[in-house]
């Protein structure tokens, strides 16, 4: 124990960033002095001094035995030797590209910069991207389209009380975000009105004012539809869209195309229902839409999102006072890991990985050529698609691929195929267990570094307690390596957290995501600071975009889209959709909460949600076990039958491995601008169980 007083830090769960105290024992409680969470924390929170017991994380490196075949103890010096080996063997034997590096959007803004910087400057290697290309990738891409800046909320949550009318589009916040929820109890407290869409009746879709209940894929004509409603019923402001905005009449005519009845044959909205949530939205002098993994990630997804953001702008609601759009960002640093260079084609400062004029200025912070630095690498999915075959080893911090991976059958062969796996962890996920090398790392509580919160509010997470004997940081880790595979390089990764973010803060400078105002100092005095933040006397940008877009001429930009089909319709063979999603007691892969005896008692288990109708066709009752089958493979789990889905729709949690992973079924299809996987929406068939459940679900 460092101290035995409280210390103020962050939750190391969603993207809200609770305040939380971590205290003697080790315990927490919520920090009353924190604007996001006000003291209010969900039962992960409560409970995540858990995780950082002895009793369900690891303590001592691990390396496969030849021999036997299985992980086993071994120093630090050993598995650190290891690694930089299996590393160096794979880039002499294939090239620098034969080296992947896979991060997490739970890692801190200081561990995805020096990741995406041992990336490209010690392996050389241009194949580094992040499970946060899973998150919200196909909001960032729509955002920097239509308004030349990617930050998740342009403006504070504490806003969304004070509009008149929010449309919230395939989140679940009550079950995702708890604490959030009361700002929507607040905004109905003063008189606005909620419309949530969502193919099923969550708890948020129950504090609605109206829920729409689309069929899964279909939300972009759904907002086609409602844009084609404002036009026709002259409700567009003309005003906003003359001074502000560029592209409008293509936009414009490409939504006249949805009419309401077609609108209703595509998604089974009705159409007064859809005209109600038109007037809810254009009759209220302000209004926003916030939109989250629903929409996302879908093989459209960044034109899903478009279409919403261009019924914001229609109705002139971006860059006004508590109006606009904004995307809910759900891991706990997906704001900032895709911020400083852990993504495929950026670098730090939220610059292109392309433009030259960025590659110099990072490569003059780091020392090096700026010719040196590799291109653009794969995303995600992609590059676990090539484990195995142009990727030979692979470094892995902060990840669970194999649950939290769509078509996670053949993402797990892949990983399997691999030469070399180093997998750095908190405990020992699916995705560990593979490995032929596991590091036992620090977590939240045990180290200092920043987040960056969905309103894009830079924070510090303070270290409480020292990690148990045999851990180490992803910091030391990534420093320990260098020396080994390029000593020269080695002063270049420090280990302490406020030398990294100083560089960092350096390396962002001039770029979209400036933090070059934002320090250590400041963060220890206050609640955080919004980027972008260019200079120490700077108070930060809360609300972007009053003044100016961020594109070259200040305005927003409008960009046509039209309706199309899922990747993967249903059909005779598999004639259900499936959609996926959260539980409130688990998170993301679930690899440390699955280890909380609390939270695995409100949530033991994957499940099959679907319709009574359904379920007495199929011959199904409540608890049964069903099949759930894609083209992909097979999942199994108890059923949940409830009225509160779609008859054509059935719903799984994805938190869990085994029979009941969620994520065996679901579709890789990419969205062709975010490469973000079709995760909401593919064509299964259900039946019960005939066999009791295989611990191997089929696969690819």
């Amino acid at each position: 124990m460092l101290n035995t007083t409280a210390t103020p830090t962050h939750c190391p769960y969603c993207a809200l960033q609770c305040g939380m105290n971590v205290l003697p024992g080790p315990a927490v409680e919520g920090r009353a002095d924190f604007p996001v969470n006000q003291g209010a924390l969900c039962g992960k929170g409560q409970s995540a001094a858990s995780v950082l017991s002895s009793r369900v994380r690891l303590t001592e490196p691990l390396v496969r035995d030849p021999d036997t075949g299985r992980l086993a103890p071994a120093t630090w010096e050993e598995a650190l030797d290891r690694v930089a080996d299996g590393l160096a063997r794979a880039r002499a034997g294939h090239g620098a590209d034969a080296c992947g590096v896979f991060g997490g959007g739970g890692l801190t803004n200081e561990k995805a910069y020096a990741l995406g910087k041992f990336a490209r400057i010690v392996l050389g290697t241009s194949q580094i991207d992040y499970n946060g290309r899973f998150c919200m990738s196909s909001a960032a891409a729509a955002g920097q389209k239509a308004f030349g800046l990617d930050r998740g909320l342009p403006f504070p949550l504490e806003d969304i009380p004070r509009a008149g009318c929010v449309i919230l589009v395939g989140s679940n916040l009550a079950e995702t975000m708890p604490p959030a929820l009361r700002y929507l109890s607040e905004l109905r407290s003063n008189g606005g009105t909620l419309i949530v869409i969502d193919p099923r009746r969550t708890r948020t879709a129950e504090q609605a004012d109206l829920h729409l209940a689309p069929r899964p894929g279909t939300d972009l004509a759904l907002a086609l539809g409602m844009l084609h409603l404002v036009v026709a019923d002259g409700r567009v402001d003309e005003e906003y869209v003359r001074d502000r905005t560029r592209g409008w009449e293509e936009a414009r005519s490409a939504a006249m195309a949805h009419w309401p009845e077609y609108v209703e044959r595509v998604t089974g909205v009705p159409v007064p229902q859809l005209r109600a949530a038109a007037s809810m939205f254009t009759g209220a002098e302000r209004a926003m839409v916030l939109t989250a993994r629903g929409p996302e990630q879908q093989s459209k997804g960044t034109d899903t999102v478009g279409a919403w953001i261009n019924l914001a702008l229609a109705t002139g609601r971006p860059g006004r006072p508590f109006s606009g759009y904004g995307c809910l960002t759900g891991q706990g640093n997906g704001q900032g890991g895709r911020e400083h260079g852990q993504k495929a084609d950026q670098l730090p400062g939220y610059r292109k990985l392309t433009d030259p004029a960025a590659r110099a200025h990072v490569a003059e912070v780091w020392g090096v050529d700026p010719d040196s630095l590799p291109g653009a690498g794969r995303s995600a999915y992609e590059l676990l698609d090539a484990l195995g075959g142009d990727i030979r080893a692979l470094l892995l911090m902060g990840s669970n691929p194999v649950v939290s991976a769509p078509r996670a059958a053949h993402v797990e062969s892949r990983i399997r195929s691999l030469d070399f796996l180093a997998v750095a962890d908190v405990v020992l996920s699916e995705t560990a267990e593979l490995a032929d090398v596991v590091l036992p790392v620090a977590q939240w509580a045990e180290e200092t570094g920043t987040v960056t919160n969905l309103e894009g509010r830079v924070l510090l997470r303070r270290r409480a307690l020292a990690p148990p004997t045999g851990v180490r940081t992803d910091l030391d880790v990534l420093q320990e390596l260098t020396a080994r595979l390029a000593p020269d390089l080695e002063k270049g990764f420090p280990t302490d957290p406020r030398e990294v973010f100083d560089e960092l803060r350096r390396a962002s400078q001039g770029g979209p995501a400036d933090y070059s105002g934002i320090s250590y100092e400041r963060l220890e005095q206050g609640e955080g600071v919004f980027w972008p933040c260019a200079a120490s006397d700077d108070s930060g940008t809360p609300r972007l975009f009053l003044d100016r877009f961020a594109t070259e001429d200040g305005r927003a930009r409008f960009v046509p889209v039209t309706h199309r089909p899922a990747a993967e319709e249903p059909d005779a063979a598999y004639p259900l959709y499936l959609t996926t999603g959260r539980v409130v007691a688990q998170y993301q892969s679930g690899a440390q909460t699955r280890r909380v005896a609390e939270l695995n008692k409100a949530a033991p288990e994957a499940f099959v949600e679907l319709h009574p109708r359904l379920a007495a066709r199929l011959g199904i009752a409540e608890g049964d076990a069903v099949t759930v089958t894609s083209r992909r493979g097979h999942a199994e789990a108890p059923a949940r039958v409830t009225p509160s889905i779609r008859p054509d729709t059935v719903f799984m949690p994805f938190h869990w491995p085994g029979p009941g992973r969620a994520n065996t079924l679901t579709n890789p299809a990419l969205d062709p601008t975010s490469r973000m996987p079709e995760f909401k929406v593919c064509a299964v068939r259900v039946e019960r169980a005939t066999s009791s459940p295989d611990s191997s679900p089929c696969g690819d």
